[in-house]
Order: structure tokens, then C-alpha cells, then sequence
């Protein structure tokens, strides 16, 4: 396996060994921004390092009994058992090389809206929003709402939810990145009094937060608006203008927020959206650029499909993109999407694969 990986497994070790002299520099820890880049690739690095070391001591282990086997029989069977530990760790390892998206290890701006279905697209979208929060509990993140617009009978009709990860080891938008994309549901509506079942649709949008060094913005670039609130709130709602419409003139990314009763608050609010907008516009201009390297990245952050189906009336979940169901839709929108997600993610990888195999 040492001679098929070659440089790359050599890279990772002397990656590692870096990072770990960098980290234990107390002057790196004066920069907090530098010192938790450097911890999540720390984190990141680690299950790779793990396995090629607990390869090579296989090997050396192997090489041992085989020649032990040579004069005692007995260690033959010890040498298989290596020999199919080693085949194991070898396909870890092929996995855990494949190229990650650089923005995997982000928090995440998690976007739900209503949308065709009215009514019924808002409860759903409400439901897909429980769905995801439920997830990120299980998950050990924290979530935070940025921006609601309630339903008129509940749900949402649009909503904005940060997603923080309080583990390096266990990033945000290399999981819900996947996510992204319209989601269909079918189901008799609540409003519905024939029991008919309908399909409805909300779209949700994942986007990697972005720190102010990710995204540089010249203020002289953006279009500041302010307007008077408008919907249930407190007694600044229609009466003073403290809703902030920000556009950014260049790409024309425009950032509505109400939710909160200050100018100020919502104009904060705005720009963490906005920097999370235009760090993804860059990121998908630079999967265009290298198609090649970011290929499974792009399909898999293309909001214009429908990923996925919700059959209430079988109970089932239907991911259009890796072909997962099961009927456990129950349990899928109390939070258990791990086998859902874990499908994509499968199938990036062995899209990936392919892909170094055909180079």
C-alpha cells in the first residue's frame, strides 16, 4: 500500500508532525483566528495519521509472522489475520486521501424557504427547521437563529439558522452541505378536507460561514436601505426604521433583515449572511475553475434539483441523488439523518475515486 499511496501518505505524516510543532509554539495562539485554523486541520488530519500508523505496525507485525510461520505453522493463521487487517486500513486510508472541500470544516448559515404549496410549504418548511435542529443536538452543535419570517399557520416562510460546531474533529458543513437543494414532501395537508395528498416544496440553502478574513468587503461596495419592519414583533415593528436591506453592488447579493429592534443588530445580522453569500458565490466560481478536483462538490451543492422526497403516507425517504430509502421517515425528521447523509457522502467519495482511477 506504501508504494501505491507514495508521496501522499508521506505528505500527511510531515503535515501532521508540523502542525503539531506549530500548535505547542505558544506565540501561534496569539493569533486565535490562526491558532483554530491550524487546530481543524489538526482535527481533520488525525483519523488519516491514526490509520497509517496502525498500517505500517501492521506491517511490521505481518512481516514478523510470516517469518515465524516459517518454522512454527501456527502463525500462518496470525498472518492471514493481518494480512485482511492491513487490506482494511489500506481502503481507509485510500478514503480518508481523497481531496476534502476546504470549506468543510466551517459553521454553517442554514437557509429554509417555503415554497411551492403555500400554507403547507410553510408547515414543512417548519418541519425540515425541527429536523435540522434535532440533528445539530445529536451532533453536540449549537444552533442560533439569525432571521424568521413565521407562517401564517405556522412553519416558516423563510428562516436562517447558524450551525456551530463546538469540536474541530466534528465539522458542521462537511455533513449539511449535503442538504442543499429543494425538498419535496407529500402529504394531506392540514388545510386539506379530503383527505387528498398533496406535494409541496421548500428549498433549503447551506452556506459555510464566513470569518471577515475569509471575505473582504469594501464598504464603498455596499448599498445600505432601512426601512420600517413589518409582521408580530415588539413596539418598534412598524413604528421605527429599524429593518436593514443590504446589497452588495458587484454581485448584486442582496441581505433583507427585520428580526431584530435595532438598526444596528439587524445591519450585524446582515453582513454575517452576506459574508456567507459571497464566500460560497467564490467558493462554487472556484469548483467551476477546477472541475476536475472539486467535481462531487459542485453536484452536490447544486440547489436547483430536488434532492429529496418525504412520503407520509408510507412513511418513506427517498434521496434522489445516492438513490438511499428506507421507511423510517419518523425517525428521519426527528433528527436521525445520519444514514441519509452518510449515503451522499459515500457516494461523493466513490465518484471521487473513479475519477483518480480514469486521471
Amino acid at each position: 500500500m506504501a508504494e501505491q499511496l507514495g508521496n501522499p501518505v508521506d505528505n500527511a505524516l510531515a503535515e501532521y508532525a508540523e502542525l503539531e510543532d506549530q500548535l505547542a509554539d505558544p506565540a501561534v495562539h496569539g493569533d486565535q483566528a490562526r491558532a483554530r485554523e491550524l487546530g481543524r486541520r489538526y482535527a481533520e488530519l488525525g483519523p488519516l495519521v491514526a490509520a497509517i500508523r496502525e498500517q505500517q505496525g501492521a506491517t511490521e507485525d505481518l512481516e514478523a509472522a510470516r517469518e515465524m510461520a516459517a518454522e512454527d505453522p501456527e502463525f500462518a493463521v496470525e498472518a492471514e489475520q493481518l494480512q485482511a487487517s492491513i487490506e482494511t486500513l489500506d481502503a481507509r486510508i485510500r478514503d480518508l486521501l481523497i481531496p476534502k472541500d476546504p470549506a468543510d470544516a466551517k459553521d454553517v448559515i442554514l437557509e429554509v424557504k417555503a415554497g411551492e404549496g403555500g400554507d403547507e410549504s410553510a408547515l414543512f418548511a417548519g418541519d425540515l427547521v425541527r429536523m435540522y435542529t434535532r440533528y445539530a443536538e445529536q451532533q453536540g452543535w449549537k444552533t442560533e437563529l439569525v432571521s424568521a419570517t413565521e407562517g401564517e399557520l405556522g412553519g416558516y416562510k423563510d428562516i436562517q439558522l447558524a450551525v456551530k460546531s463546538r469540536d474541530p474533529a466534528n465539522p458542521v458543513f462537511g455533513r449539511l452541505k449535503y442538504e442543499g437543494g429543494v425538498h419535496r414532501v407529500q402529504r394531506v395537508p392540514v388545510t386539506e378536507s379530503q383527505g387528498r395528498i398533496h406535494t409541496s416544496a421548500a428549498g433549503v440553502l447551506v452556506l459555510p460561514e464566513a470569518e471577515e478574513v475569509d471575505v473582504t468587503i469594501d464598504q464603498n461596495d455596499l448599498r445600505i436601505d432601512v426601512y420600517r419592519s413589518s409582521g408580530p414583533g415588539g413596539q418598534s415593528v412598524n413604528t421605527t426604521d429599524s429593518a436593514v436591506r443590504i446589497t452588495h453592488l458587484p454581485t448584486g447579493v442582496t441581505v433583507s433583515m427585520q428580526n431584530e429592534k435595532s438598526q444596528l443588530q439587524n445591519r450585524e445580522a446582515g453582513m454575517r449572511v452576506l459574508r456567507a453569500r459571497l464566500l460560497a458565490l467564490a467558493l462554487d466560481e472556484q469548483a467551476a475553475k477546477d472541475s476536475a478536483v472539486r467535481g462531487a462538490q459542485i453536484r452536490t451543492v447544486d440547489r436547483s434539483e430536488k434532492v429529496r422526497t418525504y412520503n407520509f403516507p408510507d412513511n418513506r425517504v427517498a434521496d434522489h441523488r445516492s438513490g438511499y430509502k428506507a421507511n423510517n421517515l419518523s425517525q428521519v425528521l426527528d433528527g436521525d439523518l445520519d444514514a441519509v447523509i452518510q449515503s451522499l457522502v459515500d457516494a461523493d467519495n466513490a465518484a471521487a475515486l473513479a475519477g483518480e482511477e480514469t486521471a
